[in-house]
């Protein structure tokens, strides 16, 4: 799977542009698809100190960009694209309309970057 992924880098980059798109559509496309209604959002699981559809959305988008990249120095560049991500995306709800910027979907986007960051240079240790 790993060498899937490597080779077909489409994938990341497919994975960039809807998380891009699904952050910067004003309201929420999965709510207008499910609901009919763009100002309601799915909840996958309920939230607790983070918003937990932002970490599975991160933590997705980091698995792919880790399985997809392998030299170190790309890894280090990744790292550092993931996390300026997450921020900038949430940074941009403030001016979307039917968007807001919360701290918790912050930290939701952070916590999902963050822990395969940490998962993949344990076993890059090893």
């Amino acid at each position: 799977m790993i060498n899937y992924f490597s080779k077909y880098k489409f994938f990341f980059y497919l994975c960039n542009f809807i998380i891009i798109i699904l952050y910067l559509f004003p309201g929420s496309i999965l709510g207008w698809f499910l609901y009919n209604d763009a100002s309601l959002q799915p909840q996958i699981t309920p939230n607790l100190i983070v918003s937990s559809n932002h970490v599975y959305a991160f933590l997705i988008l980091s698995f792919v960009g880790f399985f997809t990249y392998k030299k170190i120095e790309q890894l280090k560049f990744l790292s550092i694209y993931l996390i300026f991500l997450s921020i900038i995306l949430e940074i941009l709800h403030y001016f979307i309309p039917e968007r807001s910027f919360e701290f918790s979907d912050l930290f939701g986007n952070l916590v999902g970057v963050i822990i395969v960051i940490i998962i993949f240079y344990a076993f890059k240790k090893k």
